[in-house]
């Protein structure tokens, strides 16, 4: 069994307040009984994209387990790489493999450069086939990144989606070690199917999504932030729990 945490759209943007929420998470992790193996956190991790936002992402994302990162369509990658990854800055997608407890994890780049619509580029998606194609038979797969692929009902958010996931569902036929589909982008939690798998989209720790038939507002800045547990079992099942952190 692997237990992981998902947290998503953290929006560091050097204040106080931005930090707090974020910190609260971790803690809130921190201080469980029994440890996440990893966490992952599917994007927007700077507001702007800015050093100075990176830096403190880079001193608030410590943690005695792992923290696995991608980008999102607010982030900088020359700047993501250099401020958090600490590599050199360079502007091709920021892809990365890991495996835990036994499982690929797969973090995807689909941010495009000053746009907020993702995109899976040609360069992502063949990548993510010679990395499928490289791991032992029987390793099972959870693919993340920022964009969710499908619509999630609310006009703002299904402008801005990912914009070529006929093509990521193409390459993923024939693959069932791809066990699920894990993004962030949306601000909101919710479960679909992409591909004939789970898609869970994380909540969002900076502020929440209202849906449109929860009023004529967008922002809701009262909801606390929100973590998606993930538990993948023997079986290769997973199952997701959401917990608002107070």
């Amino acid at each position: 069994m692997v237990l992981l945490a998902q947290i998503s759209d953290l929006h560091f943007d050097g204040t106080a307040a931005t930090a707090e929420r974020v910190s609260r998470v971790l803690d809130y992790l921190k201080a469980m009984p029994t440890p996440v193996d990893a966490v992952l956190v599917t994007g927007d991790i700077a507001d702007t994209g800015a050093p100075a936002e990176y830096a403190q992402a880079a001193q608030v994302l410590t943690a005695d387990f792992p923290i696995l990162t991608l980008p999102g369509n607010h982030d900088d990658r020359a700047e993501y790489r250099r401020g958090l990854l600490g590599e050199p800055a360079a502007d091709g997608p920021a892809n990365r493999a890991h495996l835990i407890g036994g499982t690929a994890i797969l973090m995807c780049d689909s941010s495009v450069p000053g746009q907020s619509p993702g995109r899976l580029a040609a360069e992502t998606l063949a990548w993510l086939a010679e990395t499928l194609e490289a791991l032992p038979a029987g390793t099972p797969v959870l693919l993340a990144f920022h964009h969710p692929p499908v619509v999630l009902h609310h006009p703002i958010l299904d402008a801005i989606r990912l914009e070529n996931p006929q093509e990521l569902a193409d390459l993923l036929d024939g693959r069932p070690e791809v066990v699920a589909v894990l993004t962030g982008h949306a601000h909101t939690a919710a479960v679909s199917t992409f591909a004939g798998r789970p898609l869970v989209v994380a909540p969002g720790v900076y502020w929440t999504l209202q849906l449109p038939w929860e009023g004529d507002k967008v922002v809701d800045r009262p909801q606390p932030p929100a973590i998606a547990f993930h538990v993948l079992d023997d079986e290769h099942r997973l199952t997701t729990h959401y917990r608002a952190v107070l």
